[in-house]
């Protein structure tokens, strides 16, 4: 009952006022301070430059083409092989989502949401799977290319190797 009465008193009473007046006037300016003052940016793991994707692009390239001109430099009578391919995508991102679905007499209703993790200011989609860029042709020069026997086990092993057909893939003699 004290609280109720100091409270019922304080218009009255200059000096708790004045008090309570300074109190709210601080926590004013504390708002505003820290309104003011720069926050640290941070990047969002979904974000990222142009550059970093058709780096990561590129890398996967240059390692494909490397270890396919390992290999086929391997097959029996191709000799000297260089290889060149190109991709038709960037790497993909697959977020991981959680759903439900719901049917009524004539209507179905689905809702899908990115499943987030982290706390805060900190969430970011959850990542299940990354596609590696679409490898969507070769160029194949080999010093092996006289034989018709290299000429088809070249082609065979590209497709298989790449997973595209042999009418994107096209084998070349090696200059020498």
């Amino acid at each position: 009952m004290e609280i109720t009465k100091k409270l019922k008193n304080m218009p009255k009473d200059k000096r708790m006022m004045t008090v309570v007046v300074i109190l709210g006037i601080t926590g004013l300016v504390l708002i505003m301070i820290s309104s003011l003052v720069p926050k640290e940016e941070k990047t969002d793991e979904l974000e990222y430059t142009t550059t970093e994707k058709i780096s990561s692009a590129e890398d996967y390239r240059i390692e494909t083409e490397k270890r396919l001109e390992n290999f086929l430099s391997s097959i029996d009578g191709a000799g000297n092989v260089k290889v060149y391919l190109t991709v038709g995508s960037d790497e993909r991102y697959i977020y991981a989502t959680e759903g439900r679905r719901s049917k009524s007499e004539n209507k179905t209703e689905e809702e899908r949401k990115y499943v987030m993790i982290g706390g805060g200011s900190d969430k970011s989609a959850l990542i299940e799977t990354v596609e590696t860029p679409a490898i969507t042709g070769a160029v194949i020069a080999c010093s092996g290319f006289d034989s018709p026997t290299v000429q088809e086990q070249i082609y065979r092993a590209v497709s298989a190797a790449l997973g595209i057909p042999t009418g994107k893939i096209y084998v070349t003699k090696l200059k020498r």
